[in-house]
């Protein structure tokens, strides 16, 4: 086939990305030096974010039987790059202090955002496979980076291992679908869901081996385990990532794939997704109540909140796909802003991140900007008014309501009142005094700022969302599915 000037244009995002990538890693090869490899990624993140809001005028495009470029696939394209903008800015303080190669990170970072942009605008299952495998590939290393930690190391192989087996599912629910249907595009996947799939073995197996694969990286419960080592593991700023554009990415070729296959047309599959979220909220509140470590708190709290988006999911009717959109808009910043502030408390150390609750106590009198970000960050979190976090918890219930799924509904609520405890608790210790307790602290040094900056936006960006949520519902409204 012949390619358009259009749909080049429409695949802007994608090369400009690419080109980054090969931009960095001959900017490595000519002369290693971090600031320069940080900037040169940095640069080529906000040119496909420049490159994307470009392309709004010259969308829908189908570019091959493979990717499709439209509003959807844009907006999710957006949040990912900025999921890895924020972590790139993160990075570059956390890894100042690191003995060892710190270029190939940024490397890592850019292949794997490449696939989350091909996983926004998939559309059949060789692309879906191709952007999941380059999304997570280069996450395992990332994961991994800073090996000379026992943790980081085990939690990287835990990850590959894991998600390894979860490929693996994925790949043999796609052959079954494949030898049920004859088609490996997700449109031609939906006459299998207008018949009745007990009658269907082969689609109803490999659906649920689908959904199984997909779950994994999602961190649905019961697919959660590996969530919180992984994400005590790894560096901070790879924990921003794993917990914002890689889930954003996932959760877009999902909600796209349960689209075109008309699925959710099936109540088998409803209620089978209804249990998930089920499932999720109370597990991920539940196993968060006792947390002392920071970053595992956050890495349950993950669970619930993509619980929570499943419940937009399973209401499958008009204000779904703004719900879905706005609350993981909200949960980007909100993410972004609290592992940046744990991230920039660990900087300098060799040792473990700072991530024990212990080690944020009494920081409103150390650090006072950072305070104020953490605790809008929380309450974000536990979607209290005034902020993102309650304007996505409120379109999610407002899509229950319309659904009238009373029983999930409920679930959500008390999932909600059980954060508010532990998201409350992590509040107060920023304000406890204990004399003579042991510090961490990171410097107020010059490439600390860049991250400081980037985390005092994101607050403001969650006040201001929670507010004013008016211009980010007109964008989303024009990314809805077809």
């Amino acid at each position: 086939m012949t390619f358009t000037t259009s749909q080049f244009l429409a695949l802007s995002p994608l090369l400009v990305a690419s080109a980054s990538v090969v931009m960095v890693m001959l900017g490595v090869a000519w002369h290693r030096h971090h600031t320069l490899t940080a900037a040169l990624t940095a640069i080529g993140l906000n040119a496909a974010l420049l490159a994307t809001l470009y392309v709004t005028s010259l969308v829908p495009q189908e570019v091959t039987p493979l990717l499709v470029v439209d509003g959807y696939s844009l907006f999710y394209t957006a949040l990912a790059l900025i999921g890895a903008l924020g972590s790139a800015t993160l990075a570059h303080a956390y890894l100042e202090q690191h003995k060892g190669n710190l270029d190939e990170f940024y490397l890592l970072l850019g292949i794997s955002v490449v696939g989350a942009i091909v996983l926004a605008s998939s559309r059949h299952f060789a692309s879906l496979f191709i952007g999941l495998e380059l999304l997570s590939v280069p996450v395992y290393a990332m994961v991994a980076y800073t090996f000379r930690q026992e943790r980081s190391l085990e939690a990287g192989i835990k990850y590959m291992v894991l998600s390894a087996v979860a490929s693996a599912f994925l790949l043999f629910g796609m052959a079954l679908l494949y030898a049920a249907s004859g088609t490996l595009s997700f449109a031609g996947l939906a006459p299998l869901f207008e018949l009745s799939l007990l009658s269907q073995p082969l689609v109803v197996i490999g659906f649920g081996m689908m959904l199984v694969g997909l779950a994994f990286k999602l961190s649905i419960a019961p697919f959660h385990l590996w969530t919180p080592d992984v994400y005590e593991g790894a560096p901070a700023p790879v924990a921003t990532y794993l917990a914002t554009s890689s889930k954003i990415a996932v959760l877009a070729v999902l909600m796209r794939f349960l689209h075109d296959t008309n699925a959710l047309q099936q109540p088998s599959v409803v209620m089978t997704v209804a249990i998930l979220a089920a499932a999720s909220i109370l597990f991920g509140n539940v196993l968060a109540l006792r947390q002392n470590n920071i970053k595992r708190l956050l890495g349950y709290s993950s669970i619930a909140h993509f619980g929570y988006v499943l419940v937009a999911v399973v209401a499958g009717n008009a204000l779904t796909d703004e719900a879905i959109a706005l609350y993981l808009a909200a949960y980007l910043v909100t993410t972004i802003s609290a592992f940046g502030v744990v991230s920039l408390k660990s900087s300098p150390f060799k040792s473990a991140d700072a991530d024990q609750l212990h080690s944020f106590r009494g920081m409103f009198w150390r650090r006072p900007y950072l305070t104020a970000v953490m605790t809008v960050s929380m309450l974000s979190l536990a979607g209290i008014p005034l902020t993102a976090g309650f304007i996505g918890k409120f379109m999610v219930i407002a899509a229950g309501v319309r659904a009238e799924l009373w029983w999930l509904l409920a679930i959500l609520v008390l999932g909600s009142a059980m954060g508010l405890y532990y998201y409350l608790r992590v509040m107060v210790t920023l304000f406890l005094v204990e004399p003579g307790m042991r510090r961490k602290e990171a410097p107020v040094g010059w490439e600390h700022q860049a991250g400081g900056l980037m985390v005092l936006g994101s607050m403001a960006l969650m006040l201001l969302l929670g507010v004013y949520p008016q211009p980010l519902l007109d964008i989303i409204q024009k990314a809805v599915l077809p």
